[in-house]
């Protein structure tokens, strides 16, 4: 409801210009042309101002209807734009998570199709090498326990009968054979938005927002983003040359977060090879709520 106040003595016009006729107006063509509008809320307050300047004088409801109609045209627009801003703030890259190994005979190929996604924009892959190959004869050279834990919580988030491998899982939402390059592709390509904003700094993190009412973990993630080829010497693998990428070598748990603003320290950063990224996420191998790069 719009409600304007204007004190004075008005004259009245038989019939009322409506904001249409005003902006169709012989006058308005005239200023518009003189030096044109770039935006449609220019149009508005140009022409309107005009016709209260220069134009005869209207009645208190022609005067008031008129306002509202520049108001109305104004809060949209604002209201338009700050929803674009919020939409492009909160949206953020997907994680692609590939659980491989250098030996198992399957994963060099999804390997090589992962490897393909590194550097698209919107994403953020990263390769967690298990160690549950081990036993085939090649004991793998960046497979961790906490990595094949991570795989594990998976299985029990997705409800498998096993873990294997190649292994994607996309935002922690869906999981599936990492060979499927098409599939993952579709996947991501519908955007990801934040429930937590994550700002990371040199020395601490910043998280914000609304966490759901289990909470969420805060994990700390180190990835070596150079191509790193290994020469498999023995196994099911041997004589083959694998090409990995985006290793991870560090993966630690920060603490709990259970909504508002909290700030986590961050460790010391011993390699500065290594590039950052701060996953918050349900727990249990839950859903990603949100992601920041250092």
């Amino acid at each position: 409801m719009c409600c304007v106040t204007w004190p004075g003595m008005w004259r009245r016009r038989s019939s009322a210009p409506d904001i249409k006729d005003v902006e169709s107006s012989e006058s308005a063509r005239r200023l518009l042309h003189s030096r044109p509008a770039r935006t449609h809320a220019e149009v508005r307050r140009r022409v309107v101002g005009s016709w209260f300047m220069n134009g005869p004088m209207w009645n208190f409801r022609q005067v008031a209807r008129a306002a509202c109609a520049v108001l109305s045209l104004s809060v949209v627009g604002a209201f338009g734009a700050g929803e674009a801003k919020t939409r492009s703030a909160s949206a953020h890259p997907h994680v692609v998570e590939l659980f491989t190994a250098q030996g198992c005979t399957g994963c060099a190929e999804a390997d090589q199709a992962v490897k393909s996604l590194i550097g698209r924009r919107g994403l953020v892959v990263l390769t967690f090498p298990v160690d549950y190959w081990d036993y085939l004869g090649w004991k793998d050279t960046f497979a961790r326990p906490e990595f094949t834990q991570r795989q594990a919580a998976y299985k029990s988030r997705f409800r498998l009968r096993e873990t294997y491998s190649p292994q994607v899982v996309i935002d922690g939402r869906t999981e599936g054979p990492g060979v499927d390059g098409a599939r993952i592709e579709g996947l991501t390509k519908v955007p990801f938005l934040n429930r937590a904003r994550v700002v990371v700094g040199r020395h601490a993190v910043r998280i914000a927002g609304r966490s759901p009412a289990s909470g969420a973990d805060v994990w700390l993630v180190r990835y070596d983003p150079q191509d790193q080829p290994v020469q498999v010497t023995s196994g099911e693998n041997r004589g083959k040359t694998l090409p990995q990428q985006n290793i991870v070598h560090h993966l630690t748990k920060l603490g709990k977060w259970r909504g508002g603003t909290r700030t986590y320290d961050l460790p010391n950063d011993s390699d500065a090879g290594l590039k950052t990224v701060i996953l918050v996420q349900a727990p249990r191998g839950g859903e990603i709520l949100g992601l920041g790069q250092g």
